[in-house]
């Protein structure tokens, strides 16, 4: 009966923390549409709580939290350029690369958490914008490679790949890449409060 009991208020606890992490990436998400933009796109700041979700509640809550961040993506029109070009490409790409940057951030913080919670948290917050941009990327590869190399050429790249890795994400990966490393101890502070609770 107290195993059944602890389950249900994990469960409930798990439930109220994802709740609070979904709303969060959504107002995240379109706070930096509007306001933090770093070139073509914004910035994103949602990063940290899918880190923080994948960390405490599983690569399942890391998962549906990237899809979120995902979908307010394309409600939030940062995906525009590229839903003019091919609508199904740029909802495939975006929701891929949302969903594994979250999931993949769970499964490598529950591969560490044993040997080191910081290290299991800093690689976490290492591994999700990688994998996000690293998607974004490809999927820039697969569907849009004909638009990328003309808006390449407008900003004066002859290479499409010097342009996708300098001109499209360079400053905004370094950015979200340092946001997540500098905030990786005050994720791990949330978890130890989480813990003792």
């Amino acid at each position: 009966m107290k195993f059944k009991n602890q389950t249900k208020r994990m469960s409930t606890e798990t439930l109220a923390l994802g709740a609070i992490l979904t709303a969060l990436v959504v107002v995240l998400q379109f706070i930096a549409a509007a306001l933090v933009r770093l070139g073509l796109f914004s910035v994103s700041l949602v990063l940290i709580p899918i880190v923080i979700g994948a960390a405490t509640c599983g690569a399942g809550m890391g998962a549906w939290l990237g899809f979120i961040f995902g979908v307010t993506v394309l409600l939030s029109g940062d995906a525009a350029a590229f839903l003019t070009v091919d609508v199904l490409g740029t909802v495939l790409v975006v929701l891929l690369k949302g969903t594994l940057a979250g999931l993949v951030a769970g499964l490598v913080y529950k591969l560490l958490e044993k040997l080191n919670r910081v290290v299991a948290v800093i690689a976490s917050a290492v591994v999700c914008p990688l994998v996000n941009t690293g998607i974004f990327l490809l999927g820039g590869w697969i569907f849009f490679l004909d638009t990328l190399t003309e808006w390449g050429k407008s900003f004066g790249y002859d290479n499409v790949v010097a342009y996708m890795f300098f001109g499209l994400v360079g400053f905004n990966f370094l950015f979200e890449l340092g946001l997540n490393v500098v905030l990786g101890p005050v994720i791990v502070r949330l978890l130890n409060y989480k813990k003792r609770k």
